[in-house]
């Protein structure tokens, strides 16, 4: 994607695209060959970036890097480099599988727990009929600090050869993985996209487009998940107001 399109925001490089241009942006890179890393920022990715190093290099060294969530557009207002939406990976995946089933590409599925991946190929393939899901693979709880589960991984993506393959492992698995392997398993395009494995075999409820047009997403996944959630939405994000202060425009870093 063409570099005018970045915006440096909270020490993040964002693409200032729309979806329907991401998604033209795919699938011309398909076609013209370019290896592409799609990553999606929210507040919680925001702030895993800020302490991990790696993580930031990944998504600052990725094509396309999206604002994944509202908080992040109004961050973004506020510093008057305005985003133009919020293009999360729920609402993108699906939508690309939908072109990549018209225009017969391959895609595979990585991540989940056990089943996760075949169930939510299951589903794909009755939504969209003709979409090719060229394989699925879950590696095991702690694969990251394994090698040769690593190698497993990237075996079975290269051999089932996919134009685009969909990392679901959670941040900053999922984001350290594809940008220490790709050009290993080389797949075209890579999109790092958390919980989307989850809401395609259909473990996890969606949340209603009109919280998610008001910024209410999270609340309505922490509904969901209290316990699990707790901590990252009312202790652990709340640092983002440290770095709004931070890096707001006009202070010297």
């Amino acid at each position: 994607m063409r570099e005018e399109t970045k915006i440096k925001m909270l020490d993040i490089r964002f693409n200032a695209v729309k979806q329907e241009q991401l998604l033209e942006e795919v699938f011309r890179n398909i076609e013209e060959k370019k290896r592409t890393s799609i990553m999606f920022v929210n507040v919680d990715v925001a702030i895993k970036a800020e302490k991990d190093e790696l993580l930031k290099q990944a998504l600052n060294e990725s094509e396309m890097v999206l604002a994944d969530g509202m908080p992040i557009i109004w961050i973004s207002k506020l510093f008057k480099t305005p985003l133009p939406e919020k293009i999360s990976g729920s609402d993108f995946v699906p939508e690309l599988c939908r072109i990549a089933a018209q225009k017969g590409k391959k895609l595979f599925l990585a991540g989940g727990g056990e089943g996760v991946a075949e169930r939510a190929a299951e589903n794909l393939l009755m939504k969209y009929p003709g979409i090719q899901i060229s394989g699925c693979y879950s590696p095991p709880y702690g694969f990251e600090n394994q090698p040769e589960e690593i190698e497993k991984m990237n075996a079975a993506i290269h051999s089932a050869g996919p134009d685009i393959v969909i990392v679901c492992l959670g941040c900053p698995k999922q984001e350290r993985y594809v940008y220490e392997n790709r050009d290993k398993y080389k797949a075209g395009i890579s999109i790092c996209a958390g919980a989307t494995i989850d809401f395609l075999a259909g473990n996890v409820k969606r949340c209603p487009a009109w919280m998610s047009r008001y910024g209410l997403e999270w609340f309505f996944r922490f509904l969901q998940e209290p316990k699990r959630l707790f901590k990252r939405y009312f202790i652990d994000d709340i640092q983002i107001l440290r770095m709004v202060l931070k890096y707001r425009p006009g202070k010297s870093q």
